[in-house]
């Protein structure tokens, strides 16, 4: 994994200023916790699901019977575990990094009263001595950069199911992410279900809000200038889902070949100006490297049409992770913003749509 992407990823936003909040939300959001008990906790695997053969970029990896011990060195795949009432036995912490927590305010329902799975940290990438001091019968590595180095390295210790070839490293969209982790546990009509409750949601959020149809966005950060996410990132496919599109000439902004990302000169500023800008950065000196003197005479900005990101907010954290599990909250959360950005009323503010 290149050290700076990683770098990039682990230092997004620390999740653990909002817990608190989150909790204290998960109840009203209501069906944030919902798809967590469509599946019963403890419930066997499903007849006729083992041996499973799954396909990812380093070739292809059975999985012979149901893990017991599974460890998730992916950023993510977490939730997809306690959505069907798995608890992994360890997990990457990735956006809380200030505590030993490695599952969102908004999955702690799933959770339950359940043992807290051991806090891995990749800060300096996969930890092999401590994946192998959990004794895991199956390691997933979906949404990840795994290399093939560290695949070997791994596949020593337990079968590992990879991120797939199909899409660019962190790429891998939620619902086939679910779908692959569904499979490798043996739970695949259950994770279906989930997927397609979260799907519909989904869906449901899109037909209400015909005015997203068409409109432009972006999703950007603050990092060696201004960094924007691509068409395979997670976060941009969710707004495309619900009817955004990328503005013209978006590919020709980024570098060449990529898909994930890649920092924006302030030559190419004017790309920034769309019709919901979604920006993940902190009040004080990140939010001054966004609103440059350019980017203040644009009208995403003097329009009100910015939808900022901090680590405190409620959203940011499930809209980083969007996941099955992350998915119902997330849209309660970020949906009346984004309409608030759009509504062409200058007065209306995204923040308080929060």
């Amino acid at each position: 994994m290149n050290p700076s992407r990683r770098r990039f990823l682990l230092g997004l936003a620390g999740a653990s200023a909002a817990a608190a909040g989150l909790t204290a939300c998960n109840g009203s959001a209501g069906s944030a916790s919902g798809p967590a008990t469509a599946a019963s906790p403890g419930a066997g695997a499903e007849p006729g699901a083992f041996p499973v053969t799954i396909a990812h970029k380093y070739g292809q990896t059975v999985v012979p019977q149901a893990p017991t011990r599974v460890v998730t060195v992916g950023l993510k795949e977490q939730d997809d575990l306690l959505a069907l009432g798995i608890v992994p036995v360890g997990a990457t912490r990735w956006l809380s990094t200030e505590d030993e927590s490695v599952v969102g305010p908004w999955a702690e329902a799933a959770l339950g009263d359940q043992p807290r799975p051991t806090a891995l940290d990749a800060t300096d990438g996969v930890p092999f001595e401590a994946v192998a001091a959990l004794a895991p019968d199956l390691v997933i590595a979906l949404y990840s950069g795994l290399t093939r180095e560290q695949y070997d390295k791994l596949s020593a210790i337990a079968p590992v199911v990879a991120q797939p070839e199909q899409y660019v490293d962190y790429g891998i969209p939620w619902d086939v992410q679910a779908e692959s982790v569904g499979r490798a546990v043996g739970r695949p009509a259950a994770m279906a279900g989930l997927v397609a409750a979260s799907r519909q949601a989904l869906t449901d959020a899109a037909a209400a809000h015909p005015e997203f149809r068409g409109r432009t966005s972006m999703v950007v950060t603050p990092y060696e200038g201004l960094y924007a996410y691509g068409a395979e990132d997670p976060r941009v496919r969710l707004l495309t889902d619900l009817g955004f599109t990328l503005p013209e000439g978006f590919e020709e902004v980024l570098p060449e070949g990529s898909s994930f990302g890649g920092s924006i000169s302030a030559e190419r500023a004017e790309i920034l100006d769309v019709d919901a800008l979604v920006c993940f950065a902190e009040e004080g000196d990140q939010q001054r490297q966004v609103e440059t003197a350019l980017f203040r005479r644009l009208d995403v900005a003097t329009q009100g049409r910015t939808v900022w990101m901090r680590k405190a907010d409620l959203a940011s954290p499930p809209y980083s992770f969007v996941t099955v599990l992350s998915l119902p909250y997330l849209l309660a959360a970020i949906v009346p913003r984004l309409v608030a950005a759009v509504d062409g009323d200058v007065a209306t503010s995204t923040a308080q749509a929060a």
